[in-house]
């Protein structure tokens, strides 16, 4: 047996063992969200299921726009485009519960307005 196909096997099979592209996407999701979360600690558990579903979004959310924007779809024919795209995603997810967190705390100092006002300041701000 050629040494090269069995390695070619033995990835592949790691390939399909992990998910696929979408256990790629899985895994640089989850390493963003710890990341986000451990720098930016939740202060409770409702917090801390928001930056996790936030992170996890933007790195799938995000990081597809961003392949599809670019045309990037082809570095899935590679392990080290795979890994390029991991990358990628991974880093459009840090910015999801920085986004999420920063809204919240802007409608929390705003809980009191009515509609109107805050329609209001909203169309300032543009």
């Amino acid at each position: 047996m050629d040494p090269n196909s069995s390695s070619v096997a033995a990835g592949a099979a790691g390939w399909k063992a992990i998910g696929g592209l979408a256990g790629a996407g899985a895994i640089s999701s989850g390493l963003a969200a710890v990341v986000v979360m451990i720098m930016l600690r939740p202060k409770t558990a409702g917090e801390w299921v928001v930056a996790l579903v936030c992170t996890v979004m933007g790195s799938v959310g995000g990081g597809s726009y961003v392949v599809m924007h670019l045309g990037l779809q082809g570095w899935a024919d590679s392990y080290i485009g795979l890994v390029s795209l991991g990358g990628l995603m991974f880093a459009c997810g840090l910015p999801g519960w920085t986004i999420v967190r920063a809204f919240f705390i802007w409608a929390e100092r705003r809980r009191d307005a009515d509609l109107a006002q805050i329609a209001r300041e909203v169309k300032e701000l543009m």
